[in-house]
């Protein structure tokens, strides 16, 4: 049987509820340090990346599996986490995400540096340059993990790793990729102390992605769907590079394109 809660809430206007609310904010969220993971799914891959919670909020009437799933509530609490039961009214009100599941938990925020990054020699690495969706970007950082990218950098980024829709989009792999953020000027003297190569991609090239050397040390670029990279990261790769085009649009979202080429590296890599 799961031991006893720390504090049991019913009304989601409790002062801790609406505090959990406010940190949908990046201002409140960056003030606070915190980042907030909502999903059981998201919950253990951050915890199984080392992510020790500050405080997990949780709805046994909610879960998909309550026996199972309040293990993992005793085990959290075990380590000397904060755990905090919410009634299924109260946690619905506070909830992210639609048909929530019963747990939200506040972690330490996602902060990295480009010096911050261990790479083996001759990574393979994504750069997202002013990336203005969550969601892609949380869908660069699945696709990162499920190709074994070794870091994804965000570069001048509208976005932040903590926002909601990240942690969402990416199922929580934003904790087990290595991530950084950085300007372009900081990441292109970086990327050339490091001797990584860019290969940007773009439509305005005639060189195949799958005719590219994509071995060794590389970076991958990709730009908003609007607009794509800027001149200066244009002007800047040692490569350009496209994915044909055989429909009425020259171009495709921005995570479905990044999972192309990096995969293409992938399969170059394992040759």
């Amino acid at each position: 049987m799961p031991s006893r809660p720390d504090l049991e809430i019913t009304s989601p206007a409790n002062p801790r509820l609406k505090q959990l609310v406010g940190l949908r904010r990046r201002r409140v969220r960056d003030e606070a340090g915190v980042t907030v993971v909502e999903g059981f799914e998201e919950l253990g891959l951050a915890l199984d990346a080392g992510v020790r919670p500050r405080t997990l909020f949780y709805s046994p009437e909610l879960m998909l599996d309550a026996q199972v799933q309040l293990r993992v509530v005793d085990d959290v609490r075990a380590s000397g986490v904060e755990t905090v039961r919410v009634s299924r009214g109260a946690f619905e009100k506070v909830a992210y995400r639609e048909g929530p599941d019963g747990f939200i938990a506040l972690v330490p925020a996602v902060r990295a540096g480009l010096a911050d990054l261990e790479l083996p020699s001759a990574p393979l690495l994504l750069v997202c340059e002013g990336l203005e969706k969550p969601g892609n970007l949380g869908a660069m950082l699945r696709t990162a993990d499920a190709a074994g990218v070794d870091a994804v950098i965000a570069v001048d980024p509208v976005t932040d790793w903590g926002n909601p829709n990240v942690v969402r989009g990416s199922k929580g792999t934003v904790f087990s990729v290595p991530v950084a953020s950085a300007t372009l000027d900081e990441t292109l003297a970086w990327l050339r102390e490091g001797g990584i190569r860019l290969v940007a991609t773009t439509p305005d090239t005639e060189t195949l992605h799958t005719d590219a050397d994509l071995t060794g040390g590389v970076a991958i670029a990709v730009g908003t769907e609007k607009f794509g990279l800027t001149d200066e990261a244009l002007r800047s790769a040692e490569m350009r590079v496209r994915i044909p085009m055989r429909g009425q649009v020259n171009s495709l979202n921005a995570s479905a394109a990044a999972a192309i080429v990096v995969y293409e590296a992938v399969r170059q890599r394992s040759q």
